[in-house]
Parts: C-alpha cells; structure tokens; sequence
C-alpha cells in the first residue's frame, strides 16, 4: 500500500471513527503493526526460516552433524536472532512457533543419525573400508545374502 494510500485511510479514519483492521509497517525488516504487535513478525521469521531449512533438506546430500549445523548457522539462525530484542516472543504460542524451527533442525540430524549411522555402525568391517562404492556394494549384497 502507498503511503498516500496509507494516509488517506488513516485521514477516513479519524473523520469517521470507523474501526478499521491494523494496519502493518515494516521497518528496518521488523513487522510491526499499529497496535505493537509482533505476532506477525514471528510469523514471517519462522516461515522464513522453515523455508531455509527445506532448502537445505532438498539439496545437501550429506546429513551429518558436520555440514548440517555449520548450515544452521549461517542461513537460519541470522533469521531468527535478526533484531531479537525488539521483537522478542512473550507469548507461549509465538515462543513455540520459533521452537518448531530449531526442533526441524535438530531432527534434520538426528534423523540421519538414528536411521543411517545406527546401521551403518552394523554393518561388517569389510563392507565399511572398502575402496570403492563398487567393492561396497558386492560386500554389502554378500552381507544381506547371508542374513536373509
């Protein structure tokens, strides 16, 4: 909305003394609207922030600890700190919508960790040093063969 758009319904509305919907502004990245409230701003953040998170999910192939949590930190977290103090969450249902993010996150590398590396550490010595995928995967199919 343009800002003599914006004044003109601000002008309407004191003339008039009809209560209209609030009216949001952002300013400096901070969504804030005429009542201070900064529902929306959360909102925004952690829409943002899941949104990274996809991303990271669809295109790193590679799930560990070691490259998921560098990625956290530098795509995500600056989201969710971005002016902190200013728009901090107070209530329950804005402090739990941030904790969603983190805990999407979290499970990111703990999925990979419980699902892969728990049957990864089960698998033979032969199988896990082998030279090559090649080798890998005929050690791996001589491994299943024999426990079926």
């Amino acid at each position: 909305m343009a800002s003599q758009d914006r004044l003109k319904l601000i002008l309407r509305y004191l003339n008039v003394g009809i209560d209209i919907r609030c009216l949001a502004e952002k300013d400096l990245g901070v969504l804030v609207d005429s009542r201070l409230n900064l529902s929306q701003q959360r909102t925004q953040v952690a829409k943002k922030a899941n949104s990274i998170l996809t991303c990271i999910r669809n295109s790193v192939a590679s799930r560990t600890r070691e490259v998921i949590v560098p990625l956290y930190w530098a795509l995500v977290r600056p989201h969710l700190e971005y002016c902190v103090q200013f728009w901090a969450p107070h209530y329950k249902k804005d402090i739990e919508v941030l904790e969603q993010v983190q805990r999407r996150a979290t499970n990111l590398v703990s999925f990979y960790t419980e699902r892969v590396v728990k049957h990864w550490n089960r698998l033979p010595k032969e199988v896990v040093e082998s030279s090559s995928l090649e080798v890998s995967k005929r050690r791996v199919g001589v491994v299943l063969r024999d426990m079926v």
